[in-house]
């Protein structure tokens, strides 16, 4: 519960963890949403004609990273091709699958919200677009799929 004079947290100040031994900057999260299906049901001899309504499963976006393009950095696509030579290769894909965690930090660099992402892999890799006549920076995007969210605030 927010305490007096609180206020809204900023949201540029934020790290990712791929796995335990492998760290991108990025400028970019997005897709940190979930939702709920909903059933409805009516039953024939109900006399109102009014559907009940119930959960049933939970739907998770995918997740969206950017970040900017640095000479030699070929960190996205050799992530991604992992991925790809575990299904096509002898595997199915199963072993590459990691956690990522997302963390909104406070202004000490303190996790004030954690996002934990399971069995995470990339399934698509964006190269920037080309302009002769922009003036911008290079972003190179990644999509993971995952499994799971599990939201964790700080104590």
């Amino acid at each position: 519960m927010a305490a007096i004079g609180d206020y809204p947290l900023p949201k540029f100040h934020f790290l990712v963890e791929w796995g335990s031994d492998f760290r991108i900057g990025f400028t970019e999260v997005s897709g940190l949403d979930f939702e709920t299906e909903v059933i409805e049901y009516r039953e024939g001899s109900n006399k109102k004609y009014n559907k009940t309504k119930q959960p049933g499963l939970t739907k998770y976006s995918n997740i969206t990273l950017k970040r900017g393009t640095f000479e030699g950095d070929f960190d996205f696509f050799t992530e991604w091709q992992k991925t790809y030579f575990f299904q096509e290769g002898n595997d199915t894909g199963s072993l590459y699958r990691r956690s990522v965690t997302v963390k909104l930090l406070n202004e000490n660099h303190e996790p004030i919200i954690t996002w934990i992402l399971e069995n995470a892999w990339p399934s698509k890799v964006q190269s920037t677009d080309l302009k002769a006549d922009a003036n911008e920076v290079a972003i190179e995007t990644m999509e993971l799929v995952h499994e799971g969210l599990t939201i964790l605030e700080a104590k």
